[in-house]
């Protein structure tokens, strides 16, 4: 979906997101939609375009507006992608729709003359999205599906060793399914390699409002210090570093996170 609001377009980095109310003046939805910005443009004084599946009553709603409705959006929201000060090969890794969130990092990488390398992956070929753009974009692409329906027959996880060490990846960066995230994240830290995650999925299942008021959307996230603070995805993310979130234990308070417990008695320190 594409829509004219310039305010949002003119401070858009990649990575942040947009909250949007659905269901109109009168419904019970009161939880807003946040969803990865895929692109903006300056046309019209400024667009900006995200990509939804509609497969809920909010979105559902959402994918029935017409042109010229007017939408009750916030934006942008959220910590951007952190981008290297000099060149770097630079691996995104997208699963499903949740890729659109990186091609807007993949244009302001190329303006930092870094390699871009993609891979996309999906359970089936229609679950992929962007193939033809990352071709375009990226210096490689790589489609990988489940049931072999579209590029490479696989499991990311068992493919993504031999993509590092082929495109020589100095940084990665990943968004989409949280599962996917979590594997990326246990694959770079094992061989060392800096990545930085966009909760799209988690923010989009667990956020409300979007700008940190309803605390819906905490996670577990390990500070410098060592110990564990519940950070939340719409603020303080979407995006974190991939090996600092307990993946294991999305979804509760561990008992040694700090309030917790079990927590050492110590000040509250800057999530990272």
């Amino acid at each position: 979906m594409t829509v004219v609001a310039p305010a949002v377009a003119e401070r858009f980095r990649p990575g942040q997101f947009v909250a949007v109310a659905v269901g109109g003046e009168h419904t019970s939805l009161l939880a807003r939609r946040c969803l990865p910005v895929y692109e903006v443009k300056p046309d019209y004084g400024g667009t900006v375009e995200f990509v939804f599946s509609a497969d809920d009553p909010g979105s559902r709603w959402l994918a029935s507006r017409r042109s010229r409705d007017a939408l009750d959006l916030i934006g942008p929201l959220g910590r951007p992608f952190p981008l290297p000060r000099d060149p770097a090969a630079c691996l995104l890794i997208g699963g499903a729709h949740g890729s659109s969130g990186l091609f807007a990092l993949a244009d302001a990488l190329r303006q930092r003359d870094c390699k871009v390398h993609f891979v996309l992956a999906a359970p089936h070929a229609h679950q992929v999205y962007g193939a033809l753009s990352a071709q375009r974009i990226g210096d490689s692409s790589t489609v990988i599906t489940r049931d072999g329906s579209l590029g490479t027959a696989g499991m990311l996880p068992d493919l993504l060793p031999g993509i590092i060490d082929r495109t020589e990846a100095d940084v990665i960066y990943a968004a989409g399914p949280t599962g996917l995230l979590s594997a990326v994240s246990g694959i770079a830290s094992a061989l060392g390699i800096p990545c930085q995650v966009s909760l799209g999925e988690l923010l989009g299942e667990t956020g409300a409002c979007g700008i940190g008021v309803c605390a819906s959307c905490v996670l577990p996230v390990i500070g410098d210090d060592g110990h564990t603070r519940m950070v939340r995805a719409c603020v303080e993310g979407p995006v974190l570093r991939g090996e600092r979130i307990r993946w294991n234990d999305l979804g509760t308070i561990p008992l040694d996170a700090l309030g917790g417990p079990r927590a050492p008695q110590t000040a509250l320190e800057a999530a990272p």
